[in-house]
This record gives C-alpha cells, sequence and structure tokens, in this order.
C-alpha cells in the first residue's frame, strides 16, 4: 500500500504521454479512425486491422463493464436487486441506445449533466480531503490478510502498475471519434482532449492522496472509492451525492463507446473491411448498424456473464493497449517520414514528438504485455484468441469484397454501352386493367414484349377460354401459354425464361397495393414466391410493379326537390 502514490504517478505520467500524443493524432488524422488511421497509413494493412480489432473489442468491453458496474453499484445500495441483475443491465444498455438513436450530440447533451456532478463531487471529496487533520469517520478494520503479503518485487510493482492503467481506458475514444465533434473539429477535439487528461490525472492523484492520508485499505464490501468519501466528507448527504453520482457515471460511461466505435465502423466499412452497411447513416447523421451491432454484443457478454462486472474487468484493458502500442509506434514512422518542413528543411519539434512516441510505445508494449500476462488465467485467453479472430474476419470481408470488385471490373474504365435487344416478360391471370397497366408500362421499357399465362394441361377449356378473351381484346402483345401441372406456379414461367434468346430479359411482376393494410390477408402472395424464384433460378431483372387501387368515391345521392 506504500507503493499507491508513486504507482499513480507513474500512471499519471503515462496519461500525460497519452494525452499529448494523441492531441497530435487529432491533428494529423482528422478523419478519425485514431489508432486505426495511424496504423493504416504508417504501418500497412495488417498492424491497421489489430488496431482495429483491438478498438472494437475494448468498445464492446466498456459497455458491457460499464453497464455491470452501475448495475453492481446500486445492487449494493440495495441487495433485494440482485437477483434482477442481468436484467437491469438490459434495461439500462436499452435505455442508453435509444438515446444514441436520436444523435450523439442529443445523447452528449443528456448526458453532460450527471457527468459534471460526478466530476464536481470527486473534485470536492479531494479538495475537502486534504484540508482535514484526519478522516471525517473512522476507517473500518481491514480483514488480516498476511496469508497473502509477499515481498515487493518489481513483477509485483508492474502488475500493479497494468492493473492501475486500466484507468486510462477512453484516453483514444477522441481520437476515433474526430468527425463527431462540430467545426472546428481538430481544435475542439484537441481541447477535449486536453481537458480529459487533465481532469483524469487530477482526480486519479488526488485519490491515491486521500488513501495514503487516510491509510485506507481494502475491506469486503465496500469499495475503496466509498472509504475515501467516507472519510473526506462523513456519512452524511454529501456522502449518498457522491455514490449515486458514482452509479449514474458508470452505468453512462458506455456512452463513449456509442460515440467512437460507429465512427471506427464507418472507416472500415469505407475500406471494405467490415460489410458496408455499417457506413450508411440515417436522417439523424446516426450509424444505426453500428450502434445495434456494439449494443448487441454487449448484450451476449452481460447475459453471458451473468451481469457479473469482476468475470468481465479481467478482459477490459488488453485490447486497449496493444492499439494505445500500434498508435504510438505508428506516429514514430509518422515523424519519421514528415520531419521535413515545407521548405526543404527540418520541420521544428519533430525532435521530441518523436521522443515522446517513442516513449508513449515502450511504456504501453510493456504494460499490454504485463497486463496480458497477469490476466491471462482470468479469462485474458479469450481477448487473445478474439483479436486475432477478429483480423481474420475483417480479412475475410476484405477478400470478398476484392473478388466482387474484380468481377465487377471496380477501378477500369469499361467499354461505352451498345444498345442490345432486350425481352420483357409479364406473367399474367385474368384480362382487367391491371394487365392493360402492367403491358403499358413493359411496352415502354424492352424491344420485345411477351405476356405469359400459366395453365393446365388437363384443363383446355381454361386455355382456350383466355386465348379467345386475349383476341378479343387484341393488346398487339404476343401471348406464350405455359404448361403447369404440378410445378405450381414459379417453375413453367422459371423453364421460359431460361429457355428464351435474348440475354438481357425483364420480368415484370403486376401486384396489387390494397387500399387498407388488412386486405393483405387477402392477397395470394404469388407475386413474391415468384420473384424469389426467378431471382434464384436466372439471370434476369426482377421488377414487382404494385398498383395502387384507388379509393372508391361513393356516387352522389340525389335529393328530393
Amino acid at each position: 500500500m506504500g507503493f499507491t502514490l508513486p504507482v499513480t504517478l507513474a500512471i499519471a505520467a503515462l496519461l500525460a504521454v497519452l494525452t499529448f500524443s494523441y492531441r497530435q493524432v487529432i491533428a494529423a488524422f482528422s478523419e478519425g479512425g485514431g489508432a486505426y488511421g495511424v496504423a493504416r497509413r504508417h504501418l500497412g494493412r495488417r498492424a491497421s486491422l489489430v488496431a482495429a480489432a483491438s478498438l472494437i473489442i475494448d468498445y464492446v468491453l466498456n459497455v458491457a463493464v460499464s453497464v455491470a458496474a452501475g448495475t453492481a453499484a446500486l445492487t449494493s445500495a440495495f441487495p433485494e436487486l440482485l437477483p434482477y441483475t442481468v436484467w437491469i443491465c438490459l434495461a439500462v444498455l436499452a435505455v442508453i441506445t435509444a438515446v444514441n438513436h436520436r444523435g450523439i450530440a442529443h445523447s452528449a447533451r443528456l448526458f453532460v449533466a450527471p457527468t459534471a456532478v460526478y466530476v464536481g463531487a470527486i473534485l470536492a471529496v479531494v479538495a475537502v480531503g486534504l484540508l482535514r487533520d484526519g478522516p471525517a469517520t473512522a476507517a473500518p478494520e481491514a480483514a488480516a490478510q498476511a496469508q497473502d503479503l509477499r515481498t515487493v518485487g518489481v513483477l509485483l510493482l508492474l502488475k500493479a502498475f497494468a492493473n492501475g492503467c486500466a484507468a486510462l481506458t477512453g484516453v483514444e475514444a477522441i481520437a476515433n471519434a474526430v468527425p463527431s465533434f462540430r467545426r472546428p473539429r481538430v481544435r475542439r477535439a484537441q481541447r477535449a482532449e486536453i481537458a480529459l487528461g487533465g481532469l483524469l490525472a487530477v482526480m486519479l492523484i488526488g485519490i491515491a492522496l486521500l488513501i495514503e492520508r487516510f491509510s485506507i485499505r481494502p475491506v469486503p464490501g465496500a469499495t475503496v472509492l466509498s472509504q475515501v468519501t467516507e472519510a473526506a466528507v462523513g456519512h452524511g448527504a454529501a456522502f449518498y451525492v457522491v455514490q449515486f453520482a458514482t452509479v449514474v457515471l458508470l452505468a453512462l460511461a458506455a456512452n463513449t463507446s456509442f460515440g467512437g466505435l460507429p465512427v471506427l465502423a464507418r472507416l472500415l466499412a469505407r475500406d471494405n473491411n467490415l460489410p458496408h452497411l455499417f457506413a450508411l447513416r440515417t436522417e439523424r447523421q446516426v450509424h444505426r448498424y453500428g450502434i445495434g451491432f456494439l449494443a448487441g454484443t454487449a448484450a451476449a457478454l452481460l447475459v453471458a456473464a451473468h451481469g457479473d462486472m469482476n468475470a468481465l474487468v479481467p478482459l477490459f484493458a488488453i485490447g486497449v493497449f496493444v492499439g494505445f502500442t500500434l498508435s504510438q509506434a505508428g506516429m514514430v514512422r509518422h515523424w519519421l517520414t514528415t520531419r521535413s518542413g515545407p521548405d526543404g528543411g527540418r520541420a521544428r519539434g519533430w525532435r521530441w514528438r518523436l521522443a515522446l512516441n517513442g516513449a508513449g510505445a515502450v511504456l504501453t508494449g510493456a504494460a499490454a504485455v504485463v497486463v496480458a500476462a497477469t490476466k491471462f488465467t482470468q479469462g485474458g485467453w479469450l481477448i487473445l484468441v478474439a483479436l486475432p479472430a477478429t483480423v481474420l474476419l475483417m480479412e475475410w470481408v476484405h477478400r470478398s469484397y476484392g473478388r466482387i470488385g474484380e468481377r465487377l471490373g471496380l477501378g477500369r474504365v469499361p467499354a461505352p454501352p451498345r444498345p442490345r435487344r432486350s425481352l420483357v416478360v409479364v406473367p399474367v391471370g385474368e384480362v382487367s386493367s391491371l394487365t392493360r397497366q402492367a403491358l403499358s408500362a413493359a411496352l415502354s421499357l424492352g424491344d420485345r414484349v411477351v405476356a405469359v399465362r400459366v395453365v393446365d394441361p388437363g384443363d383446355e377449356a381454361e386455355g382456350d377460354g383466355f386465348v379467345e378473351a386475349w383476341e378479343r381484346w387484341a393488346p398487339g402483345v404476343e401471348l406464350a401459354l405455359v404448361g403447369g401441372g404440378r410445378r405450381g406456379l414459379a417453375g413453367p414461367i422459371v423453364e421460359y425464361v431460361r429457355g428464351v434468346r435474348e440475354r438481357h430479359v425483364f420480368v415484370l411482376i403486376p401486384e396489387v397495393e390494397p387500399e387498407h393494410v388488412w386486405q393483405r390477408v387477402l392477397q395470394n402472395q404469388r407475386g413474391a414466391v415468384l420473384a424469389h424464384a426467378l431471382r434464384r433460378d436466372t439471370d434476369s431483372v426482377v421488377c414487382r410493379l404494385r398498383f395502387r387501387i384507388a379509393p372508391q368515391v361513393a356516387a352522389p345521392v340525389p335529393s328530393a326537390s
């Protein structure tokens, strides 16, 4: 316990290195992506995928851990809620997801008040505690743990340092989500990064000072922060304000991931490393699929861990330190390649920036190794498996898009388009106004139009009757009768389309759009069945042409004069 303050100061020093480093990342990679953007430009695609995978895993774990931690604080205050831990976790996650579906700016405005209350409360606890000569209340007795005492060596200090470094997760989130800021984005993001680093450093060092000052020791059933708060301000209203603010903020800390992961997923989708749907945004500028993936994955983790925070925390910091290390190494490469100024001379300040990022790469790399080694048996092996698995999945997506692009000739100038004869096939049922409108549309689309009618070979009267009706109508369109029998509707039409000589075939399937929604239960859904079969078994272009039934206007009733 005597090394609490020195270890915390070492963590704060690393925090300073990361804060100023990511401030440089924000300026150099304003499109966002953080470690992914840096590694992609300076370390190669494979390293960038490792950085992206580490960030994705960290974002998902951040949501799961934050929600579980907030729920744990709530169930500690109200033990009767303990059996409902998983349901409370899922409810909190659902609320945060719903808020983020309204937009990042909306969620930021909603969450700023509890965040400000928490920061103000912790700073007040530190200030009041430092002014006291002694604790406001007697510290609880710590359980005797003589059997766990050991000589303080380098490995134990490294483990303590690595465990404490979990507090640094989130420092990279601002650099990952620069496009979410208002203009001027870079300046606003850099200011936010400095504010984040400064507040976090003050709170970490302040709490460590109070731990030393009041001789706080681990006690079962009480968090260290609650003991520090009680020693500083007593067990009154201020104590409960801090505890409640902690509960709320732990739950809302998941919002960091909802701001960062969708932006990262958009960049990955743009580079063909994730499905392109992750790049889609709604009218509120919300990356709906990124938010949905994050919420679904975090929910699965919470259910698998039964909402137990202790089962998730050992996995928390491994991935983010991999991203830290790759980001710092990429910035070292950045300064080595861009050290020349615009006039051909040396750019000012590149040496100290290079030294800053180099030191950060060494420190975060050492922390990543120590965290992975010390947490391996506590579930850390899952991250060491999930990380390469995620990279392989993104590689598979990239190769798949590459094969599709090669077949489509993307990146090559195609030959000029040439007119070709086309055939339009219109499946028809009865002679009606629907048939007339469908044929009118078909005649405007193709060189040759054929109406296809499926008839039962065993019912010649049906076929003859339809041919007579067609000849009386005389629409000027070729009619083809195909036998159905046991093959139903789709089989004969698919066989006919596959047998035509034209290479370009369009199939227009006329359908009725009913006036009322409830009337859809009266439809036979033949259009959907036929469209599915044609898309599956032919190369034709299928269009389901819907014609809306106009509402019936009642005839005027004559009035008696």
